[in-house]
């Protein structure tokens, strides 16, 4: 029967394209092309420069993350959960260890310190993030200065995030019950100085593109999602923010310590056009970031005077040598810096490797919605559509 819908869907597919107008075209973006940010095709059926229609094709980047994690245990695993978002690892990891300790039973008994560490490095983890996001959205749209800014800092957090994990973007640095461990000597003082060089960077930064005549032409009214559509779409984090919705699952779940953190959830005002345009979604990135400092400029204060280092500290000592469950459903959800990272875990008995495990990869969703926004747009302001949904192929196609 699957085979049947299957071939149905695709006989509609074909009906739909041999149905096109004698002055429409079917044209291919991607997925060579770069402003499709990997790879990802669009079939776009166009009216000269006018789109009438995108259609997403997906299948060119397997991770096969759900059928590795239910071939090896919780532990193994987490290495695989680097590569779905791979340009914000220590936030997948952390999302997925979050999971199993709370089947567990163990998450109410992780050290302060080592919760402080995990945020500090998935905050690190995010302005990284959202560097890309910007940076290459600067390139999409046409400005090169951005991109190289943006890549220059982000530099200074790889090194700091090699330095502790021993690698530069998959890190396997977050584990079940704890880290793999703790802070280098010096990291909170090299952070601190890393902070310090970065806020009067990210003011540059925020000066370049936010109130740019060009960059506000070719994103302010471009792209603008409702907020009703991008709720029944699924659409989360930044995206759906930008929309005037202010969801967080820092502060929804108020998972970790980020309860006992003070920061602020940004949301789009429409302050250059519409409510939920593409400039909107550039800035709410922007604004992150600067609450992103903040965040660690808290934690790096807590981990030198409340929860310092000592000799007797074992960021491992409640790593589990083997995961023992009952057999339960069981879901997790944390806000990675494109949106809500789901992990739907279906446990056995008797065996430490899950039955089932379902990732929630927040790009496939809000890439769900492109062929709304991109309904009558100029092609050139589809570039600017995709660029500011800030996607990842290795989430989008698993």
């Amino acid at each position: 029967m699957s085979h049947t819908k299957y071939t149905a869907a695709l006989e509609k597919y074909q009906q739909h394209l041999d149905s096109i107008g004698s002055q429409e075209m079917i044209i291919n973006m991607g997925p060579q092309h770069p402003s499709t940010h990997g790879v990802l095709r669009l079939q776009l059926i166009t009216d000269g420069e006018l789109v009438k229609e995108v259609i997403p094709h997906l299948g060119y980047l397997h991770r096969c993350f759900d059928k590795h994690a239910e071939s090896m245990n919780y532990g193994k695993s987490i290495p695989f959960t680097d590569r779905l978002d791979y340009l914000s690892s220590m936030n997948n990891s952390h999302a997925f260890v979050m999971g199993v300790e709370r089947m567990l039973g163990i998450d109410d008994k992780i050290p302060k310190r080592v919760e402080y560490i995990r945020v500090l490095v998935c905050e690190l983890n995010r302005i990284a993030s959202h560097l890309i996001g910007i940076g290459t959205y600067g390139i999409d749209i046409g400005a090169f200065t951005p991109f190289m800014w943006c890549f220059r800092d982000r530099e200074h957090i790889m090194n700091m995030l090699e330095w502790v994990s021993g690698s530069r973007m998959l890190y396997n640095y977050i584990w079940v019950g704890g880290l793999f461990y703790d802070l280098p000597v010096g990291f909170e003082e090299r952070c601190a100085e890393f902070v310090t060089y970065f806020k009067p960077k990210l003011v540059e930064l925020d000066e370049l593109l936010t109130e740019n005549q060009i960059f506000i032409s070719r994103t302010a009214n471009i792209g603008v999602l409702p907020a009703d559509v991008a709720i029944n779409y699924g659409v989360s984090g930044p995206m759906l923010r930008a929309s005037g919705i202010k969801w967080d699952l820092r502060k929804i779940d108020g998972y970790s310590v980020y309860p006992e953190i003070d920061f602020e959830i940004p949301v789009g005002k429409g302050e250059m056009g519409a409510l939920g345009d593409c400039w909107d979604r550039y800035k709410i990135r922007v604004d992150e970031v600067k609450e992103s400092v903040k965040i660690i400029e808290q934690c790096l204060e807590r981990l030198l005077k409340e929860f310092p280092r000592t000799d007797t500290f074992d960021p491992r000592a409640l790593v589990p040598k083997k995961v023992n469950l009952k057999a339960q459903d069981y879901y997790v959800r944390a806000e990675n810096p494109k949106g809500e990272l789901g992990f739907y875990f279906v446990t056995q008995e008797k065996t430490d490797i899950p039955k089932r495990v379902k990732a929630r990869g927040p790009s496939f969703n809000n890439l769900s919605v492109l062929p709304e926004l991109g309904k009558g747009t100029l092609i050139a302001d589809l570039i600017a559509i995709l660029g500011s949904m800030d996607i990842v192929l290795g989430e989008v196609d698993r």
